[in-house]
C-alpha cells in the first residue's frame, strides 16, 4: 500500500491539515495538527519545540536555519532578539508526544524525545577539564575529556559546529602536543586525532602545537600504522603553510611512512597529496622517495584505481618529472606509457597526464614516442584538441603530436590502438 504526506492550508483559517499515512486503513485520513503544535515558519508538526527570547516556540531545526540567515529578529513578531539562545519547550514536546499517540492523533508514530544540544558553557567546561588534566600529565582525565568531545560530535552537526567553535581545537591540539613524547599514550592521541579531522583548519596557534617536532613524530607514527585520519590531518597541516611542509620532511623515516600507508590503503589521497606538497619543496625528498620505489608504486596505482585517485597519483609522478633523475625513473618503468594512454581519454583532468607524457616522450630517445604510437596515442590526443583544453596542456598535446608525426613519417608505425588487448605482467593487479 502506497502511504504519503501531504500538507494543504484550510481556506481563511491560516492553520493546516496535515494528511498523516495510517497503516491501519487502505485510504488516508485526514487529520487537522492543532495550531500550537506547529512550527510557525514551516507550519509542520514541531519535532524539537524550543522557546526564543521573544517568548515565540519553533522547531529547532527551522529557527537555527532562520539565525544561521543572518537574522537576529523573531519571525512572528519581527522584534530584535536580545539573546539566539534556544530553551527546550518540554511542556509542549510531551504535549505533541501525548496528542500523537492518542485517537486525535490518529494513532501518528510517537515523536521521540529529542538530545538536548550541547551549550556553549557545557564545552567550556569540558575544555577547561581538559586543560587542567594536560597541565596536570593526568592522562585518564584527558582521555575522559576527549572520549567527551567525540561523542558531542557524533550526535549532531550541530553539536559539531558548537564544539569547534568553543576553543576545543586549540585545547586538544595542546593536549597532544603534550603527551607526544609519552610512549604510551598513543590510544589518547589516536582519539584526539580522530576529533581534530572535524576541527580543521585550526588557527596559527594550534597549528604551532601540532607541528613541533615530538607532535609530527607522532602523527607520523600514526600514519606509519595504518591511522587514516592522521593521514588527514597531516594533508591539511601541509596545505595550510608550506613552512609545515620543511618541518615534515626533517622527520626521520617520513618517506617511509607515506609509501607504507600507500601500500596499504592504494585509495589513500591524503597521502599522494602529502606526497606531492614534499617533493614540490624538497630536491633530497624526491631522492629518498625513488630509492623507495615510489615511481613503481604510483603506476600500480593507475591501473585500476577510480579516476580521483588516478589524478592524484599523476600529478605526483608530474611533480617526480620536473627532475632529471624523477624523468630517467619513470621512463624506465615499461608500464608508464601503455597506463598514459589508456587512461587519455579515461579521467577527467588530463594536464598532468598530458605533462608527463610530454616530459618522458621530449626527454627520452625516441621510443616513448614511438610506443606511445603503436598504443593509439596520437588518435586521442586529436580527440583531445577536438573537445577542448587548457592552453598550457593544448601547447603540450600539439609538440606530442609533432614528435609523433615526425617519427610516423620516418619510420612508419604499427596501430595497435586497441589498447584493451594489451597485458600488463607488472603489477600485481590485472589492467
Amino acid at each position: 500500500m502506497g502511504l504519503s504526506l501531504r500538507v494543504r492550508r484550510r481556506g481563511g483559517s491560516g492553520s493546516k491539515k496535515e494528511i498523516i499515512p495510517v497503516t491501519s486503513c487502505s485510504e488516508e485520513v485526514e487529520i487537522t495538527v492543532p495550531s500550537q503544535f506547529q512550527c510557525p515558519i514551516s507550519y509542520e508538526l514541531m519535532k524539537d519545540p524550543v522557546i526564543i527570547a521573544s517568548g515565540i516556540t519553533y522547531d529547532r531545526e527551522n529557527i537555527e536555519k532562520w539565525f544561521e540567515s543572518g537574522y537576529q529578529t523573531c519571525p512572528v513578531t519581527n522584534t530584535v532578539l536580545t539573546s539566539l539562545e534556544q530553551i527546550p519547550n518540554h511542556t509542549i514536546r510531551r504535549m505533541i508526544q501525548g496528542w500523537c499517540g492518542s485517537s486525535l492523533g490518529g494513532g501518528i508514530e510517537r515523536i521521540p524525545t529529542p538530545r538536548v544540544p550541547v551549550t556553549s558553557h557545557q564545552v567550556s567546561e569540558i575544555c577547561g577539564r581538559l586543560s587542567a588534566a594536560t597541565w596536570r600529565g593526568d592522562y585518564a582525565a584527558c582521555s575522559e575529556m576527549v572520549r567527551k568531545l567525540k561523542m558531542l560530535g557524533k550526535e549532531s552537526e550541530r553539536n559539531r559546529k558548537c564544539v569547534k567553535e568553543n576553543g576545543a581545537g586549540l585545547v586538544l591540539c595542546v593536549c597532544l602536543d603534550a603527551f607526544s613524547e609519552n610512549a604510551n599514550a598513543s590510544i589518547l592521541l589516536e582519539e584526539i586525532v580522530s576529533v581534530l579531522t572535524w576541527m580543521l583548519p585550526i588557527g596559527s596557534e594550534g597549528q604551532t602545537k601540532l607541528t613541533t617536532t615530538s607532535s609530527f613524530n607522532r602523527l607520523v607514527e600514526l600514519l606509519r600504522n595504518g591511522d587514516q585520519n592522521a593521514a588527514f590531518v597531516i594533508k591539511e597541516l601541509l596545505e595550510l603553510n608550506v613552512a609545515h611542509v620543511h618541518a615534515l620532511t626533517k622527520i626521520n623515516g617520513v618517506e617511509e611512512a607515506f609509501l607504507k600507508s600507500l601500500n596499504r590503503d592504494s585509495t589513500c589521497v591524503n597521502s599522494l597529496t602529502s606526497i606531492h606538497h614534499m617533493i614540490l619543496t624538497n630536491q633530497e625528498t624526491v631522492s629518498r622517495f625513488l630509492e623507495l620505489d615510489l615511481v613503481n608504486t604510483t603506476v600500480e596505482m593507475l591501473v585500476d584505481s577510480e579516476n580521483s585517485v588516478c589524478e592524484k597519483a599523476l600529478t605526483v609522478l608530474n611533480a617526480i618529472c620536473e627532475t632529471k633523475e624523477g624523468r630517467e625513473k619513470v621512463r624506465r618503468n615499461e608500464l608508464v606509457i601503455p597506463i598514459l594512454v589508456k587512461k587519455i581519454l579515461k579521467i577527467t583532468e588530463k594536464k598532468d597526464l598530458v605533462s608527463v607524457m610530454w616530459k618522458i616522450c621530449k626527454s627520452g630517445d625516441g621510443y616513448e614516442v614511438e610506443e606511445a604510437l603503436r598504443l593509439g596515442a596520437f588518435k586521442k590526443l586529436v580527440v583531445m584538441l577536438q573537445v577542448g583544453c587548457g592552453e598550457g596542456t593544448k601547447e603540450k598535446v600539439t609538440e606530442l603530436l609533432k614528435m609523433m608525426n615526425k617519427v610516423m613519417k620516418m619510420n612508419g608505425f604499427v596501430d595497435r590502438s586497441d589498447s584493451s588487448s594489451i597485458e600488463f605482467k607488472h603489477v600485481k593487479k590485472p589492467f
